[in-house]
């Protein structure tokens, strides 16, 4: 009778080969690889799945930290751009057809008398009801409208030459239409100058149109010319005081 203590090596009682009695380490050098394989299996798939997540993680941290940028660079009054997109935008134009590319400067009349005697709140009402207007207006002909502080506005768009005076009274039309305030009927006036790049000379920048403008706006404003004016390229070369239009508050300059 076989019994285990007398069994050849590697046989139990029951005469089956023993797990436990094979050469140490052989059975884990055979499992070995089908764990390794499993692990490597397993890091893969975790690798595969996490990836995607940390790219889709990063696209919307950039997709906010663009939004966040893009508030940041418009007015939450208006909701127009400021300034400095306005110039960039200008300038890529210039690049393309520079014989349409007008840029309009709007100011508001009288905001200071609304302000005084309504409240500022009224004054906010109208600027924020000039700046929606001349926002529509300036994206139906495809351009963009900006405003450039206060109650100034600015747009930069493609205009036939030849329709430049009909244009600027249709945008004057526009931004005069009354506006509601609490009850209250408020009627802007607005001042308007136009420059057009096919005026000044083809090394004229952005902010030389924009100048040239403002200029027409501010000789349109002080009745000096009648609406529609616009500038020439005097006015878009006209000194300045600390980057500043002569005329404006802070500049002591008058206009030649």
């Amino acid at each position: 009778m076989i019994t285990a203590r007398g069994a050849p090596h590697g046989l139990h009682s029951s005469g089956c080969a023993s797990l436990d009695s094979a050469p140490r380490g052989e059975n884990r050098r055979t499992m070995m690889p089908a764990t390794t394989a499993l692990r490597q299996r397993s890091r893969t798939l975790i690798v595969a799945a996490t990836v995607p997540l940390a790219l889709a993680a990063l696209l919307a941290d950039d997709v906010r930290v663009r939004r966040q940028l893009d508030a940041a660079r418009k007015d939450p009054l208006t909701g127009l751009p400021g300034r400095d997109v306005l110039m960039d935008r200008t300038a890529r134009l210039a690049r393309t057809h520079r014989e349409h590319l007008h840029v309009l400067v709007a100011d508001a009349d009288g905001l200071k008398s609304i302000n005084d005697t309504l409240g500022h709140a009224a004054g906010d009402t109208l600027i924020a009801a000039i700046g929606h207007r001349i926002g529509a207006w300036a994206a139906v002909r495809g351009g963009l409208a900006a405003r450039l502080g206060g109650d100034e506005f600015a747009a930069a768009l493609f205009l036939p030459p030849a329709a430049t005076v009909r244009e600027i009274a249709v945008l004057r039309e526009l931004l005069a239409q009354p506006v509601d305030h609490d009850g209250q009927t408020l009627r802007p006036a607005v001042s308007i100058g136009a420059a057009r790049a096919v005026d000044l000379p083809d090394t004229a920048s952005a902010s030389r149109l924009l100048r040239g403008a403002d200029m027409a706006m501010y000789r349109v404003k002080t009745r000096e010319k009648p609406s529609g004016y616009v500038a020439t390229r005097q006015d878009a070369y006209t000194p300045t005081v600390h980057g500043r239009r002569p005329g404006r508050p802070g500049t002591h300059l008058t206009v030649g």
